[in-house]
């Protein structure tokens, strides 16, 4: 198998992405089958990166977010069905007063997003958000507030599948009034130190750690490579922006499937189809709690993923052969298509 994968990923990088930078791994049970460290986390000083650097890996932090809420759901302090009205003490404008808990995890809420991720002028609409808003100051999640309650909903809550970052602030601003902490110190306290996840944080963009990778974007006139040090916020929230690297990602994913972090009986329902986000007469993709699944045929694979300024990010589980494949990249937004066609064929 190693050798098939290592033919994989040797013609994807050399006839698709020539500049691909970061890292691509798959483990199984009983270690690793293939890794491959390319590029630099930082290019100016020509530091290469390293199998056990840690990414940025955008939205794929939905899913620490998602095991934050069914934890304090399993600790008997949350309902799914929970409102959010009834839990947040803040004047949440325009939000409906109907949305649950539930709505939020699925993207089934309609709260309208700071940040519409389906309009044609996303880019814009986000370069516009960071000069309003500079990056520097979106330190704690209640500073999204300002951003997210005045927007009218997108649709009726409960209506249909409609991707969400500003419902996960919001999960993540549940979080904090039910534990009492910050979200970023109970995801550490309870997901990221019990299952032993080394390189996986809540990094400052002005102080990250040894062996993190900083993010590169193309300058469209010069076609120098920037940081994204001004094109994220300065530290991660409940929609985004966590760390991690390869190894934690399997830790984590094993973790999970050994109900290491929740129930047996919350686990399933973090991986159950909630709601269908697509489908054609081969393959089907739904979303769970913070998770999407893709089945084709009777071959199917859980995933997670992260696609932002200088981040390009996937990490899969096939559960028929208790494998995870990962990719992360720090330069523009390659790596994220990698893993569906040819690996689901070899390892779903």
């Amino acid at each position: 198998m190693k050798d098939i994968l290592q033919g994989i990923f040797d013609t994807w990088i050399s006839e698709e992405v020539e500049d691909f930078s970061g890292v691509l791994s798959v483990a199984g049970d009983d270690g690793v089958i293939y890794s491959k460290a390319v590029g630099h986390r930082n290019i100016a000083e020509e530091l290469p990166n390293t199998l056990d650097t840690a990414f940025a890996i955008a939205s794929g932090t939905k899913l620490f977010t998602g095991l934050a809420v069914c934890k304090l759901i399993n600790e008997g302090k949350l309902s799914l069905d929970a409102k959010l009205c009834d839990i947040l003490a803040y004047d949440l404008g325009q939000i409906d007063k109907r949305v649950t808990v539930y709505q939020l995890l699925t993207h089934t809420s309609g709260v309208g997003d700071y940040v519409d991720e389906d309009a044609e002028d996303f880019d814009a609409q986000l370069q516009a958000l960071y000069n309003k808003y500079p990056v520097q100051l979106w330190e704690r999640l209640e500073y999204y507030l300002q951003m997210i309650t005045p927007l009218a909903p997108k649709f009726e809550p409960n209506e249909r599948f409609g991707y969400s970052n500003s419902g996960y602030v919001l999960l993540g601003l549940v979080v904090e009034a039910v534990s009492g902490i910050s979200f970023q110190q109970f995801v550490k306290e309870k997901i990221i130190d019990p299952c032993g996840l080394l390189h996986t944080g809540f990094y400052r963009m002005d102080c990250l750690p040894q062996n993190a990778a900083l993010g590169y974007i193309e300058h469209e006139e010069t076609g120098q490579w920037r940081t994204n040090a001004y094109s994220l916020p300065i530290v991660g929230g409940a929609d985004g922006g966590i760390y991690s690297c390869a190894a934690d990602m399997d830790k984590l994913w094993r973790a999970i499937f050994a109900n290491k972090i929740l129930s047996k009986a919350m686990t399933e329902v973090i991986f159950k189809s909630h709601i269908i986000t697509d489908e054609d007469e081969d393959t089907v993709e739904s979303y769970g709690l913070g998770i999407y699944q893709y089945c084709e045929g009777d071959k199917k694979l859980y995933y997670i993923m992260g696609v932002d300024s200088g981040v390009g990010f996937i990490s899969c589980y096939y559960p028929a052969t208790k494998v995870v494949a990962s990719s992360f990249c720090n330069i523009g937004y390659k790596g994220a298509s990698l893993f569906f066609d040819e690996l689901l064929e070899i390892l779903g």
